[in-house]
């Protein structure tokens, strides 16, 4: 049970953050956007790992690995 709330919490503070980051991509605030997209990137990882997902391991890994090559660039 509480591993339920932890993974729901966590799920929705990812999409908080991503949301966020996105909205700083359309008003041009960098690089505030991309910290952000990282961060929700990472935390949704940290979910899909503990929910155990393929699919969406695979798809955070990607979109760190291209945020991080934007960060750098």
């Amino acid at each position: 049970m509480v591993h339920m709330m932890i993974n729901n919490y966590l799920k929705w503070i990812a999409t908080v953050v991503t949301l966020a980051g996105a909205l700083c991509t359309s008003f041009r605030i960098d690089p505030l956007n991309i910290y952000l997209l990282n961060a929700g990137a990472f935390l949704f990882l940290i979910w899909s790992i503990r929910i155990k997902d393929s699919a969406m391991i695979a798809v955070n890994i990607g979109l760190l690995l291209i945020y991080v090559i934007g960060f750098f660039k």
